[in-house]
């Protein structure tokens, strides 16, 4: 699509599926299995809806998905149901390959976000994904990842940065910058300490990624918030901050985790949020 002056696509990565209690918090099921039916496991379908930039200059990515290093065990725990490759899915809707990337942004390095930084080479070792992209985190992040909290330990996986380490193409960020005019990357603490949002203004529009504090259109509710955030109250906070801003102002709010309707404006009725799905 057209989005001011750039062309943005949706590039989703690949189903797979996550314990609904810990995604909801203290949502009873009750109420969240209304909306996001479990499995037998007790878990829910989600996605991972990486975002593509065109700027005419650069090429650019916002996350990269869940990655394709997965052993066969990992693959079942998390249910991942992989039809095709990432770099396929990039050809076939964005138009391009790997290797026209040039700048690609993690919001944090949980593996559901940076699992697709980097691929397996000839002799299975973590190599970069797109060779000749910058490749953009926050510096406290980073710093974060290579010494995580217990909590969150298990999401960080050396192998989807360590790599870009080597290559030299991994650049240390402050906590808010701009990628390129226009593309404004924060740190927003609740979901982690250091994980970080973002925001494109273009031609008079905003998109906003909302990354794991809003994971999915399901969660936009101010109570829904997963068991997986460090600082629950603040996400609560930012929800509630951010939310009437996104309405007021009319934004298109990008849902990392939403299994079918990604893009959506959000409109207020009789005090009640609704998602409207969207596709520009």
């Amino acid at each position: 699509m057209l989005f001011g002056e750039h062309r943005v696509e949706i590039i989703p990565d690949t189903e797979f599926k996550l314990d609904g209690g810990a995604m909801f918090g203290v949502v009873p099921r009750v109420l969240w299995e209304r909306v996001c039916p479990p499995d037998e496991m007790n878990r829910i379908r989600m996605n991972m809806n990486c975002v593509f930039i065109d700027t005419g200059r650069d090429k650019i990515l916002i996350e990269t998905g869940i990655g394709e290093k997965w052993t066969q065990k990992q693959t079942t725990i998390y249910g991942i149901e992989r039809e095709r490759p990432f770099a396929e899915s990039l050809r076939e809707i964005a138009g391009c390959t790997p290797e026209d990337i040039t700048i690609v942004i993690n919001t944090h390095l949980h593996f559901d976000h940076a699992g697709g930084n980097t691929i397996l080479d000839a002799e299975s070792n973590a190599a970069p994904q797109f060779p000749n992209a910058r490749y953009l985190v926050s510096k406290r992040e980073l710093a974060h990842a290579d010494s995580p909290h217990e909590r969150d330990r298990a999401s960080y996986l050396p192998d989807n940065w360590q790599p870009l380490r080597d290559s030299g193409q991994l650049e240390a960020m402050p906590d808010d910058y701009e990628a390129i005019p226009g593309l404004r990357v924060m740190t927003e603490r609740g979901h982690s300490e250091t994980m970080q949002v973002w925001r494109l203004d273009s031609g008079g529009r905003t998109l906003f990624g909302f990354a794991d504090l809003i994971p999915m259109k399901h969660h936009v509710p101010l109570p829904y918030i997963a068991g997986f955030d460090l600082y629950p109250v603040e996400t609560l906070e930012f929800k509630k901050r951010i939310l009437p801003q996104a309405v007021q102002e009319d934004w298109l709010c990008l849902f990392y985790h939403d299994i079918d309707t990604p893009l959506c404006r959000l409109s207020e009725v009789d005090g009640k949020l609704y998602c409207e799905p969207t596709e520009g």
